[in-house]
């Protein structure tokens, strides 16, 4: 899941920071013109700016309103909305001293604002209407009736005030568009990855669908062979071979039909709630069968109520590839360890094999890649994908005393809805 600031668009999150900015802006400029008007500091059109401060508190209801609305926001819409800064702010300056108001600086806080989120048509527009008005105050405005000494103090302490409003909100502003650039960027870097890895899967998928096709005729007629072969020599050695061959050639038409049945599954969304304990004992079992030659122990160590899960029939097939990579390490002495806590459960593999060389570690999980001279570098590729769709995810370690490390990590189903 997005985190709900992520689920707004870009334009939506930058109207609410301008209108965050704005309503600061309204608020210091509202004080300023309170302490002036109660100490008797200048000689102002008192109502006029009044009016005027009531117009920006209308525009920052108006805009919070509106964005209570599902309705997006358009890059006119966001334009129009800066167009109505600058020309509040220029009412502002008009009525107390024009270009003389050490505040008239602020024009660039809009304009930067523009020049960072809209197209250059929108920020030159806005550039213009900024260029314009303050052209204007240099000839029309309301004077400010005061001392030089007070026009000196003013000068100051008012370039000072705004430089470090200027500062605090460009900075501000700045901020959060890089943020949410990054985080833009990181998303369409993942969903480019997710495409390629989805059209590597879509690739490998049908060519499996077709070799399971093809596959189907001659492990038939491989399983008429042996019963022939079992009939015509009774060495009971040979015997024994040919009862080994027959329950391979057995389990390969097993796993076709799994495969079917698996896909049927997939396409109707059938999966079945159970016991990860459960899970995990018949994907062992399955996988013995396979591999008779390795030799394992597996410890609990979970405590506390047994999690349950929805494992669909990749996920399984994908513990079964992470137990053979490890296996095809070293097939003896595997550890296998179940392990949960309240928010995701682990089975942790380790082998004693070489681990995996520095050199190439980080082109593990590569489609095509292999470290075995006889694999097609599809196990673990196919296994991340399947983890990742779980919502879960799969890391490799060397072993700080040998062998590789592999863990599984799984989502468990909330606690509310677990029962054993």
């Amino acid at each position: 899941m997005l985190a709900p600031a992520q689920l707004l668009s870009a334009s939506r999150q930058n109207l609410w920071r301008l209108t965050l900015i704005r309503i600061l802006v309204l608020g210091a400029q509202a004080g300023s013109v309170g302490i002036a008007y109660l100490f008797e500091l200048l000689s102002l059109p008192w109502l006029a700016l009044s009016m005027t401060l009531g117009l920006s508190a209308l525009l920052c209801l108006l805009s919070a309103l509106r964005l209570r609305r599902s309705w997006p926001v358009t890059e006119l819409e966001y334009a129009v909305q800066l167009a109505g800064d600058l020309l509040i702010h220029s009412l502002l300056l008009y009525f107390s001293g024009g270009s003389t108001n050490p505040f008239v600086s602020y024009y660039l806080v809009p304009l930067t604002i523009a020049a960072a989120t809209l197209p250059w048509f929108y920020s030159m527009v806005l550039s213009g209407l900024a260029l314009s008005t303050y052209t204007a105050l240099l000839i029309w405005y309301h004077p400010l009736e005061v001392s030089l000494l007070q026009r000196e103090m003013l000068l100051i302490y008012g370039m000072w005030l705004n430089f470090a409003l200027s500062a605090a909100f460009i900075t501000f502003f700045v901020v959060k568009m890089a943020g949410a650039l990054r985080r833009q960027d990181q998303l369409r870097a993942e969903r480019r990855e997710e495409g390629l890895r989805d059209q590597q899967l879509l690739a490998v998928a049908t060519q499996a669908a077709g070799a399971a096709h093809e596959l189907g005729t001659p492990l038939s007629t491989m399983s008429v062979l042996i019963k022939e072969l079992r009939r015509e020599h009774t060495n009971p050695l040979l015997q024994e071979d040919l009862a080994v061959l027959q329950e391979q050639v057995k389990l390969c038409k097993q796993t076709l039909q799994q495969l079917v049945r698996a896909a049927e599954d997939d396409r109707r969304l059938k999966v079945e709630e159970q016991s990860v304990v459960s899970w995990l004992d018949t994907a062992l079992n399955r996988w013995h069968l396979m591999r008779p030659e390795a030799s394992y122990r597996y410890q609990r160590l979970g405590q506390g109520s047994t999690p349950r899960l929805a494992p669909s029939p990749d996920l399984t097939q994908a513990l079964l590839n992470l137990l053979n990579n490890a296996a095809d390490a070293c097939p003896e002495k595997l550890d296998i360890r179940l392990d949960w806590d309240a928010v995701q459960l682990c089975i942790s593999i380790r082998d004693h094999g070489a681990g995996v060389p520095l050199a190439i570690a980080e082109q593990l999980g590569k489609a095509f890649f292999t470290t075995k001279g006889k694999g097609f570098g599809l196990g673990l590729f196919l296994s991340q994908a399947s983890v990742t769709r779980a919502g879960g995810s799969v890391k490799l370690y060397n072993h700080e005393e040998g062998g590789t490390l592999t863990e599984l990590h799984l989502p468990r189903l909330a606690p509310g809805d677990e029962h054993e």
